[in-house]
């Protein structure tokens, strides 16, 4: 049997009919760019979260840096995040000259240490990004208050976790400002690259939209406004062609990028959204199988707090044989991945920062010792028993040697 990580042809051929409908439909309009399909994405992604204003960009990591950019984050400034993520997280804040500064993690939940965020603020200290990793809530009461007290903002990296909730709240509406990303191994996803911006802050929204496109156009002109305390009416050409020429865009406010979901990718989110929760269930109940059924053995499953309603993009193991236990897997056709074999802190990248194995024990012992199994909704009851069957077994041959 031959089971990979996350089986995205079984997703399509469960909605074929709809995604392919909608794809042809953008074709045959040739309206490509900023157009229906992604407004009313927008509309409907922000209705879900419960946010004021949704921002589609061209995937997670711009959604990062034009987050950052719109919170004026930039040269010399500090953004404290966790070390144990992927590195978008820390390449967004270096992207628009901000300093990473790096916190260790809980070996629960594998989410930042909420203890150690403190000791890492300094004058130059602007923000906190904490990332909702694997698809599980960081705890954001704690963070929230740290932010307060020190007059920081929070940007939410949550481009694990959608659909997942803290406290009965959707991730992505606990901080100033939050991202997503749908690529393509998502809990939704797009047949390629996309990412989205969500804010209730009115200002950020137009920044942000601002941003995206050049600096340019009505949004780029409102953005220059407001970041210059200027007083003016702009109004917005709603029949602007966005595909072929629209004349506003010539017009340069800012220094901003070209970061756009576009229309066949706003398509496809939009036949996804719906089903999305249904997916995310799926995959809780996918996750309590695998807790129930390796109980007892030497594999550590995933911990999931009381407060949070875990999403599980990813479902990790955690053993002291991982390279063993991976080829074990491999040998009988099931796929693994490892998360993440090298923590931030550690990234030949950042070694002028001046870390050293040891700062972060906690995401350098998670570094040797987790791995992912198959986790996605359409997994069969069949391919999950033999997952488990294979633990077990390996468990089994390591305990006569």
């Amino acid at each position: 049997m031959q089971i990979p990580l996350i089986n995205l042809k079984t997703q399509y051929e469960a909605i074929r009919a709809e995604v392919n409908k909608k794809t042809l439909d953008v074709l045959s309009s040739a309206n490509y760019i900023l157009s229906d399909n992604v407004k009313a994405f927008e509309k409907e992604f922000r209705n879900y979260l419960g946010v004021e204003h949704s921002i589609s960009v061209a995937n997670g990591t711009d959604a990062l840096v034009i987050a950052l950019k719109a919170l004026g984050i930039g040269d010399g400034d500090e953004v404290i995040t966790s070390t144990y993520t992927f590195f978008a997280t820390a390449e967004s804040i270096s992207s628009v000259g901000a300093i990473p500064v790096f916190v260790d993690v809980r070996r629960d939940t594998f989410n930042i240490d909420t203890d150690r965020i403190e000791e890492k603020i300094t004058s130059k200290t602007r923000a906190i990004m904490p990332v909702h990793i694997f698809g599980q809530s960081a705890d954001m009461d704690k963070i929230n208050e740290i932010a307060r007290e020190y007059n920081l903002k929070v940007i939410e990296d949550a481009c694990q976790a959608v659909g997942g909730e803290y406290k009965g709240k959707k991730i992505g509406t606990l901080g100033d400002i939050a991202c997503f990303s749908f690529f393509p191994t998502k809990n939704l996803s797009c047949a390629g690259d996309g990412g989205i911006i969500v804010t209730n802050n009115d200002e950020l929204a137009t920044i942000c939209k601002g941003l995206r496109t050049h600096g340019s156009g009505e949004n780029g002109r409102k953005a220059y406004n407001l970041l210059e305390n200027i007083i003016e009416d702009v109004e917005e050409d709603n029949n602007a062609d966005n595909t072929v020429y629209n004349p506003l865009k010539y017009y340069n406010y800012l220094i901003g990028y070209n970061s756009r979901l576009d229309e066949l990718q706003a398509a496809i989110l939009r036949v996804k959204l719906p089903y999305l929760d249904i997916w995310n269930e799926k995959r809780r109940e996918c996750a309590q199988y695998y807790n129930m059924n390796l109980a007892g053995t030497d594999f550590v499953t995933p911990y999931e707090s009381d407060f949070t309603r875990h999403v599980y993009h990813l479902y990790m193991l955690q053993s002291e044989r991982r390279e063993e236990v991976v080829q074990y897997l491999k040998d009988r056709g099931i796929a693994t991945g490892i998360y993440y074999p090298v923590p931030l802190h550690l990234q030949k990248v950042y070694a002028s920062l001046g870390y050293k194995p040891g700062d972060m024990p906690n995401a350098e012992y998670l570094s040797y010792r987790t791995f992912a199994i198959p986790m996605f909704a359409e997994l069969t009851l069949k391919e999950k028993e033999y997952i488990v069957r294979a633990l077990k077994r390996f468990g089994e041959e390591y305990e006569k040697e």
